[in-house]
């Protein structure tokens, strides 16, 4: 159970952030309009990650998949700005 804890305690944070970024730059429109609405979505999106880890069945499997699930969302953002989604235009 303390591997669990510790998974989402550590992995929890990053695979949030990571999606919420996701999600605002690959939302169509200008990045202005919809930034606000999204890092306000931040919050419930980072309490359900952390409610992930306890779905698995063992804590080596949820560090496993938040792990692989984190390198993974990080890898679309970092493929999303390279690709010109970050643009703020005004």
């Amino acid at each position: 159970m303390r591997d669990k804890w510790l998974a989402a305690i550590l992995l929890s944070l990053p695979l949030a952030v990571a999606l919420v970024g996701i999600c605002t730059l690959a939302w169509p429109g200008p990045l202005q309009v919809h930034a606000l609405p999204w890092l306000l979505m931040f919050f419930p999106v980072w309490i359900g990650c952390m409610c992930l880890p306890f779905v698995f069945a063992s804590g080596l499997r949820a560090w496993l998949w938040m792990g692989g699930a984190t390198l993974l969302a990080f890898a679309v953002l970092q493929a999303l700005k390279a690709a010109g989604g970050a643009a703020v235009t005004s």
